[in-house]
């Protein structure tokens, strides 16, 4: 299908071809579903972790004697049920990771393009080059395109001055093509794309 590509002045720049076997497919909420899970899985820390009763430091001394008192019977104030004890079947440390096929995460990340064309929230710019390094230059830019919350994917190098002065500007977040993922499109309100990038998208598919 063909597409309207844009200058970052807002200007018509021609068209581009975009395949529908990458934006044309009819979006599937589960397998998106699945991807995000994936990657939010895949990037938590998993760092928490509990004492066992053979970690906590106490006293590993008999309570008092067996017979006699007319109490239960102990061994260790490291027991679970003490207070200061151990934790019984407490978190560890872990990986919370889980496999997913990489036809399925392919899939998922073609369906997250189609997404976003057919809800009419993707933009193609012809290139991503800021003349200078300057924040408030870049948001006036962003605000006469009405980007308010945008993932912006370049080529396979970005532009060190676009980078710069995207980076500070909230919402906004900008990935070389190597780098886009379903998490990120999804999460922004527009997705914007570089001829590059569609070049890319289109031989990585191909």
């Amino acid at each position: 299908m063909e597409f309207n590509v844009k200058t970052l002045e807002g200007k018509d720049a021609g068209k581009v071809s975009l395949s529908d076997a990458i934006f044309g497919l009819d979006p599937r909420e589960d397998i998106l579903a699945r991807m995000v899970r994936y990657q939010l899985a895949k990037k938590q820390q998993g760092s928490h972790q509990t004492l066992t009763r053979g970690e906590v430091s106490r006293t590993g001394s008999k309570m008092y004697k067996q017979k006699g008192t007319g109490r239960a019977r102990h061994h260790s104030a490291r027991a679970p049920q003490f207070r200061g004890g151990g934790k019984a079947h407490g978190p560890v440390s872990r990986s919370h990771a889980h496999d997913l096929p990489k036809k399925v995460r392919a899939l998922a990340l073609r369906h997250a393009l189609s997404a976003k064309l057919k809800s009419e929230d993707l933009i193609v710019i012809d290139n991503l080059v800021a003349a200078e390094a300057k924040t408030k230059g870049l948001v006036g830019t962003f605000a006469s395109l009405g980007l308010t919350n945008a993932l912006f994917i370049g080529g396979a190098e970005l532009d060190g001055n676009f980078k710069l002065a995207a980076q500070n500007i909230p919402n906004v977040d900008v990935l070389p093509v190597q780098g886009i993922n379903v998490y990120d499109i999804l999460r922004r309100g527009k997705l914007v794309l570089s001829k590059a990038a569609v070049e890319a998208l289109e031989e990585r598919f191909k």
